[in-house]
């Protein structure tokens, strides 16, 4: 079985760690004996349609979002992604690959940068830092990462979060929620790097793919998850 793994604006959206989230899902991949490749869409690069398995999309400066959010609307790169997460594509999406995936987001100066509409959410820069570990209650049981974001997202009547907050801000640090899920897609705050720290994410991104395009029947080989996981419950229990 072979994945690609596509890593919008890599060269763009890349901070506090988040590539570390990509090695997590090669590992993961090649440890099962599935050939796993990176290709990086970025402002020169097109994407075709089922060209890619899962999307990832990091986090930026307002100077980045602001060059990504121009080529994501004015390109049909936009447009394709949302397509394909409609499909049913998996998609991990951190800070400000997350705002940009939503309506729109506002930064403290200059005007509104438009998003995808992948995500029925919008953001806008606040004077709050909101920084710290985070720990979440989802679906996916308890989720920890790291967050470091002034925006504040708010997420639409219709909308399903990714979880609600333990420890830490989320979404807005107003109404407790964290992230969004929107079809195989997730969109959150929590850098960390994410997937490293909750290897149960990083499987379900894995076996979605897997299904997307090899159909139902596919499987994920078990791992040996027991130092994963210890560090997992440890944070947990740290930050908590």
């Amino acid at each position: 079985m072979k994945l690609i793994i596509g890593y919008l604006y890599g060269d763009y959206m890349n901070i506090y760690g988040d590539t570390g989230n990509i090695i997590a899902l090669q590992r993961r991949a090649e440890w099962r004996g599935i050939d796993i490749r990176v290709k990086v869409k970025s402002l020169k690069s097109k994407i075709k349609k089922k060209e890619v398995d899962i999307f990832f999309f990091g986090g930026g400066q307002d100077q980045q979002q602001e060059l990504v959010s121009r080529d994501l609307v004015l390109s049909i790169k936009g447009k394709t992604v949302k397509q394909e997460i409609e499909r049913g594509v998996p998609l991990l999406a951190i800070c400000g690959g997350y705002q940009l995936l939503g309506k729109y987001y506002k930064p403290h100066k200059g005007p509104r940068l438009q998003g995808v509409g992948l995500f029925p959410a919008y953001t806008a820069a606040s004077d709050q830092r909101m920084i710290g570990n985070i720990v979440i209650d989802s679906r996916f049981g308890k989720l920890v990462g790291f967050e470091n974001h002034s925006g504040k997202t708010y997420l639409e009547k219709n909308a399903k979060s990714l979880g609600k907050i333990i420890t830490g801000f989320g979404n807005n640090g107003e109404d407790g929620t964290e992230g969004c899920i929107y079809k195989n897609a997730v969109g959150c705050y929590m850098h960390g790097s994410l997937l490293p720290k909750n290897p149960q994410l990083a499987d379900w991104l894995l076996l979605k793919a897997l299904e997307v395009k090899y159909g139902p029947q596919a499987k994920l080989k078990s791992l040996d998850d027991n130092i994963e996981l210890k560090a997992h419950n440890i944070a947990i229990h740290r930050f908590t």
